[in-house]
């Protein structure tokens, strides 16, 4: 197959997905919101060659896409009491909890911590039926919405390939995504109120995330 094919999403072309993936290659995906471009989140050179393609700076992570938090354990993340109660009323959707990495954790996207204290991680269920199916085939991957920093994201697997050309390896096509829905980025503090820092409110507001904390029990139970 040649750089750069497009495939619907088919048992052939997951297949292809996944194998690309293994080898460290790039690939195009739909998402409940944009098209992405991800790769293995624990291979450095494929993370590498995303930021170049991309433009992207540095210090912007790379989130890591799921099919399920069940995977979270196998890739060495954990999400600490109180995200582990949210993840589970607001997964698959708009929210990414910030994952803390164990020792044994062998990602190359985590966001490093000055102090010692263990690497983080951003994380996302998709709200997608497809896109979870892909993500079953391919394992979690590291992604970025698939546009050169600054453009519009691709809301089209067309404008993905305008965008990146042969420099993917293969584009899978699920259709016109819906756009762009910021995701409710929150993270653990036990100093913080309600034992949460909301690092960004999407469109699952602040009070919803706080109420939904208090409901069947208090506020920081597993």
């Amino acid at each position: 197959m040649s750089k750069g094919a497009t495939m619907k999403v088919t048992g052939e072309s997951l297949d292809e997905a996944a194998r690309i993936v293994r080898e460290g290659g790039l690939i195009v995906i739909p998402t409940d919101t944009v098209y992405g471009v991800a790769c293995d989140p624990r291979n450095t050179d494929a993370i590498d060659r995303i930021y170049r393609l991309k433009r992207r700076p540095r210090y912007k992570a790379l989130q890591v896409l799921l099919a399920s938090t069940d995977e979270l354990a196998a890739i060495g993340l954990e999400l600490p009491s109180p995200l582990n109660r949210l993840s589970a009323a607001f997964l698959p959707g708009a929210f990414s909890p910030i994952a803390v990495a164990r020792p044994d954790c062998t990602l190359r996207t985590l966001a490093d911590t000055a102090d010692g204290r263990p690497g983080t991680q951003g994380i996302r269920i998709p709200n997608s039926a497809l896109t979870l199916d892909i993500l079953r085939a391919t394992g979690p991957l590291a992604a970025s919405s698939a546009n050169r920093s600054g453009d519009e994201s691709a809301q089209t697997v067309e404008e993905a390939v305008e965008a990146f050309g042969d420099a993917v390896d293969l584009y899978l096509d699920g259709g016109p995504t819906q756009g762009h829905v910021s995701s409710t980025v929150v993270k653990a503090d036990p100093y913080a109120r309600d034992g949460i820092e909301i690092l960004r409110e999407g469109v699952i507001p602040q009070g919803v995330i706080r109420q939904a904390l208090h409901l069947n029990g208090g506020g920081l139970g597993a």
